[in-house]
């Protein structure tokens, strides 16, 4: 997996860490049990082995066990899940993000700054590190994804069905971030960037299209 670079990618990492965990640990018990029975009990001449029928202890451990497995895996995900999903009274930064074939456009509603992409040329979404941001997707044709691999976390962008989360980055740094929804034809163009900057870098990045649109 990439490295998180977010609080929340920090949660999620965790969160697959442990049901790996979990995984491989089932799968050496099943495995073992198997290897065991195939070793130690196998039929080795005319006669019938052991058959072993309504044994209830064992009968309760094998049902019993596989529900506290779930019930566990089930509660730190809802956990998780619904972290993913908490929203701050005021975040620090609004990004509006709408996806149209077959590019992106990132609005800064908060200073009336808009980067939209063209044809050969991929937008750059810019955000600063250690604020709160909040995003609300739209779509005005068909569904797309926003995925951001670094984010850990990818969430569609539906028409007619606005979409919100909100992400706290952590790391400085350029990300790739892609359409992960067949959209048509050019799905593949589908691409942008996030860069993370310091909080004054995102100010300075702010002016400069402020001035940029004044001067247009």
């Amino acid at each position: 997996m990439p490295e998180p670079i977010t609080e929340q990618a920090e949660r999620v990492l965790t969160l697959w860490q442990g049901s790996w965990i979990a995984a491989f640990a089932v799968g050496f018990v099943v495995w073992g049990l198997i290897l065991w029975s195939v070793i130690f009990h196998r039929k080795r001449s005319e006669a019938l082995p052991p058959q072993v029928r309504y044994n209830l202890p064992i009968e309760v451990l094998y049902t019993a066990v596989p529900f506290v497995i779930i019930a566990v895996l089930f509660y730190f995900t809802a956990r998780d899940q619904n972290y993913l999903n908490e929203f701050s009274d005021d975040p620090d930064v609004r990004v509006n993000v709408v996806a149209f074939q077959w590019s992106w456009q990132f609005d800064y509603p908060q200073h009336g700054v808009s980067v939209v992409g063209i044809p050969g040329q991929d937008p750059t979404l810019v955000i600063p590190e250690g604020q709160s941001v909040r995003f609300h997707m739209t779509s005005p044709d068909v569904i797309h994804s926003f995925w951001v691999p670094a984010f850990l976390f990818k969430r569609d962008v539906i028409p007619g069905r606005p979409n919100d989360f909100e992400i706290t980055p952590t790391k400085r740094g350029t990300f790739r971030g892609r359409c992960a929804e067949l959209c048509g034809v050019d799905h593949s163009r589908m691409l942008f960037k996030v860069k993370v900057v310091s909080p004054a870098e995102y100010d300075k990045f702010i002016a400069d299209q402020k001035a940029a649109g004044s001067a247009q």
